[in-house]
C-alpha cells in the first residue's frame, strides 16, 4: 500500500492538473472526490494543461461517503491537511498506507468531514500569511509522507 493524495471537491481544474502531475512524478494515486467547480475527465485536464493523465492512477468518488466507506474498506486513515490543524506537519508519524486530503481551494472542507478525519495537520508558516496554494502544500505534504515512510522514487 502506498499514501494516496484525495482532493474533496476541488475548485480549480489546474490546481487539479498539477497535484495529478505530482500524482504521475512521484507514482502515487489521487482520488477526486465530486462535486467539482469543473467538468472532471480526461479532457478536461488536457484542457488545463496536464499533459501528464496518461500516467496517473486516478479514481473519481461521487461523494465524501462513497469515499470514506472505500477507504474506510481499506483501513486506510485520512491525513486532512489544513490551516485550522493544531498538529504540525513535521511532527506527524505517517503510515504507508494513508491518504492526504485536501479540501476545496475556496472553502476547504465542512466540519463533517473534519469530524471523521484520523489527523489534522497544518503546514507551518510565518504569521501574517493566509495560506499556501493548494497544489504546493499537496506537493510539501507528499513528500514528507514519502520520505517517512520509504517510498520516495529513486
Amino acid at each position: 500500500m502506498a499514501v494516496r493524495i484525495a482532493l474533496y471537491c476541488p475548485d480549480i481544474a489546474q490546481n487539479a492538473g498539477t497535484i495529478l502531475r505530482i500524482g504521475a512524478c512521484f507514482g502515487i494515486e489521487v482520488h477526486i472526490i465530486e462535486p467539482a467547480g469543473f467538468p472532471v475527465g480526461d479532457a478536461g485536464f488536457r484542457r488545463a494543461g496536464m499533459d501528464y493523465i496518461d500516467q496517473v492512477t486516478w479514481r473519481r468518488h461521487a461523494s465524501f461517503a462513497a469515499f470514506d466507506a472505500e477507504r474506510r474498506a481499506e483501513g486506510r486513515r485520512v491525513v486532512l491537511l489544513t490551516t485550522t490543524g493544531a498538529e504540525p506537519l513535521f511532527g506527524f508519524r505517517f503510515q504507508p498506507d494513508d491518504v492526504l486530503l485536501f479540501g476545496r481551494e475556496s472553502a476547504g472542507v465542512p466540519e463533517s468531514v473534519h469530524a471523521v478525519a484520523d489527523a489534522r495537520l497544518r503546514i507551518p508558516m510565518r504569521a501574517g500569511v493566509r495560506s499556501l496554494n493548494v497544489a504546493v502544500s499537496a506537493g510539501i505534504a507528499l513528500a514528507e509522507a514519502l520520505r517517512q515512510t520509504g517510498g520516495l522514487p529513486d
